[in-house]
């Protein structure tokens, strides 16, 4: 393959922008469930697009077609994010109040910039690995942990926060984005490692007077209705404890080979969850009572970046420096 592919395929996703347009156009007139026909239809033809790009020289890894159609809805999702601000109009207007409302709390606005930002940035680079036929997969992994935090926390949370009864036929849209990166993450994994070779009580209602006054002085967009801020707390729970558990045992005991994948899929994780975070508890389209006081957002983004800072650190001391976990020959001969 060579470099044009990948410039093809970042041409292929400002194809979004007339779409969108011509989409919005269709939603204003059509039914649900047309506007999901279309909207699969859509993604389809892309791939398609994408294929015959490349149809010289194909690529190895049929993941470049998924990267190819993730790269046009993070696009899409970019322009979600400039329409809700009133930059742009006429887009996705229609879409955004009848197909996805839930896209218009703080929490959805911040997500739709994240994935049309730095998901954006990734898929062009994965992109670009594949078509010089280089390893991407620290970056792939990195990837991972950030759409599997937002699909965790997202997608149950349009599904029991306020927008629950409001789940239209268009969530089916969403569906790529659960099954795609699962099956991404085992191709990712599985792939040669260039490494190798050389605060939950309070989201859950604790009585406890320290949780309560946390949350009414620092935090008050925990108990916003919209229910992603709990979910997110809960992902915390059960996806970084563990982690952090895990991770002490890998930087106590030599040799842990696993160390360098799984701090890279947390960092991604986290800096997705806490941009989306951050970002929701300040946003003006949150309620006023749920938003971070003005006296204590100096100790909140202090708090919060340095959560969402210390991982990236972590991944990017085991992934670069990662002779402490690399297994001796004996340990290997033994395996």
């Amino acid at each position: 393959m060579s470099a044009s592919a990948a410039t093809g395929v970042f041409v292929l996703s400002l194809t979004a922008i007339p779409v969108t347009y011509l989409f919005n156009c269709l939603a204003a007139s059509g039914s649900s469930w047309s506007i999901v026909a279309v909207g699969f239809l859509v993604l389809v033809f892309i791939a398609l697009l994408a294929r015959v790009l490349v149809k010289r020289k194909p690529p190895k890894d049929p993941l470049f077609y998924v990267y190819a159609v993730f790269a046009f809805t993070s696009v899409v999702n970019l322009i979600i994010g400039l329409e809700q601000d009133g930059i742009i109009d006429g887009f996705m207007t229609h879409y955004l109040r009848e197909g996805e409302p839930y896209l218009n709390t703080a929490y959805g606005h911040v997500i739709c910039y994240w994935d049309g930002s730095a998901h954006y940035l990734m898929y062009l680079l994965m992109v670009a690995a594949i078509a010089w036929e280089q390893s991407y997969r620290s970056i792939g992994l990195y990837w991972l942990g950030s759409i599997i935090m937002s699909i965790i926390v997202f997608m149950p949370g349009n599904i029991v926060g306020k927008y629950g009864t409001k789940v239209c036929p268009a969530f089916f849209l969403s569906l790529p984005y659960i099954c795609l990166p699962i099956w991404a993450g085992f191709r990712i994994y599985n792939q040669p490692s260039v490494t190798h070779d050389t605060p939950v009580k309070i989201a859950l209602d604790c009585p406890a007077e320290l949780c309560r006054l946390y949350i009414q002085l620092h935090e008050p967009y925990i108990k916003d209705p919209a229910a992603y801020p709990k979910l997110q707390m809960l992902a915390y729970m059960f996806y970084s404890v563990p982690y952090y558990v895990i991770a002490l045992y890998g930087l106590l005991v030599p040799g842990c080979s696993w160390m360098p994948d799984l701090t890279l899929i947390h960092a991604g994780g986290l800096a997705q969850a806490q941009f989306s975070h951050i970002g929701a508890s300040l946003h003006a389209r949150t309620p006023y009572i749920y938003r971070v006081p003005e006296e204590a957002k100096q100790f909140f983004l202090v708090l919060n970046i340095m959560y969402g800072i210390l991982p990236q650190l972590l991944a990017y001391r085991c992934v670069n420096m990662p002779e402490f976990f690399m297994k001796t020959k004996q340990e290997e001969k033994t395996e």
